[in-house]
């Protein structure tokens, strides 16, 4: 077995304020770590800005690595997990933009980071598309990274599993009335790959959006390991491996209160070898067909 224990948070943070963000941030880590032996803890996107920032992203894009990079690396260290979270990366031009995701390592190393593929909307006007999809070999297992509309596109999942990824850890700024839509993609991309699919959501308002978490760990076959919804607690964790597969346990995921979308974490411990034990019996990646499938590459 190769167990390994994944928190993911959901967070609300201050439009434009980055100090502020790192500082709860990192006391968000201090108080996971603190209750638990946890490996991984993941962010959701763009946590250490907000989102609706516009031009105004260039005030807070950073090199990657850099000051923010270094900052969590010792928050890293200092406990001894991995951290993923989301950040606005630059190039050294200036103008150049990313929406990033950033993984570092339990010595404090930087491991890598994965810069999101498709942009939506607005996104478009502040960032430049990136074009890898990395895989990032770690103690733990091989992760891949994905970032909010990102989820919707299978073609990256898969890409990210044909390169060997065990775990696809997604951070994302999913809005409130597309919530359904961002559920159904998490579990999706877990079954169609049996693959574990750890997804982190943000929480609250910025400027125009209302973000609506559903943040959840979701296991090769669909099944809810951990779960955080719109609850009062602010904290859920599910690791009941006696519960039927896909069912969702309440005590983890308490219903909404007065329209209140509240900030916690969940967590749950997961083998990763049964995303191994899984694949052999479904052969669904041993049973694809490319030569079927070619124009899924051709522009639209």
């Amino acid at each position: 077995m190769r167990e390994i224990t994944v928190a993911t948070v959901q967070m609300k943070p201050e439009l434009g304020e980055l100090e502020n963000n790192l500082v709860k941030m990192s006391d968000i880590v201090s108080k996971i770590a603190n209750q638990q032996k946890v490996d991984l803890i993941l962010f959701p996107e763009l946590v250490t800005s907000g989102y609706e920032l516009g031009v105004k992203f260039t005030n807070l894009a950073q090199l990657v690595p850099g000051p923010t990079v270094n900052l969590m690396a010792q928050r890293a260290q200092q406990l001894g997990v991995h951290i993923a979270f989301g950040m606005v990366a630059k190039e050294r031009v200036e103008s150049i933009l990313y929406d990033a995701a950033v993984l570092i390592g339990p010595d404090g190393e930087f491991i890598g980071d994965y810069r999101k593929a498709h942009l939506k909307g607005e996104e478009r006007m502040a960032f430049r598309e990136g074009y890898r999809l990395p895989v990032f070999e770690t103690q733990i297992g091989n992760i891949g990274m994905v970032l909010g509309w990102d989820l919707a596109f299978p073609e990256v999942a898969r890409s990210l599993v044909l390169d060997g990824a065990e775990l696809l850890c997604v951070l994302a700024s999913w809005e409130k009335d597309d919530i359904e839509e961002w559920k159904t993609y998490l579990k999706a991309r877990a079954y169609e790959n049996a693959v574990f699919v750890a997804g982190s959501n943000r929480v609250g308002e910025d400027v125009t959006l209302t973000f609506g978490g559903e943040s959840m760990i979701v296991g090769p076959r669909g099944k809810v390991h951990a779960s955080l919804s719109n609850n009062t607690s602010g904290e859920a964790k599910k690791d009941d491996d006696k519960k039927d597969e896909g069912q969702k346990d309440e005590k983890a995921a308490p219903k909404e209160k007065k329209g209140k979308f509240v900030e916690g974490y969940c967590v749950a411990r997961i083998d990763l070898d049964e995303v191994k034990r899984h694949r052999e019996e479904r052969l669904t990646l041993q049973a694809r067909q490319p030569t079927v499938y070619r124009n899924i590459v051709r522009k639209y």
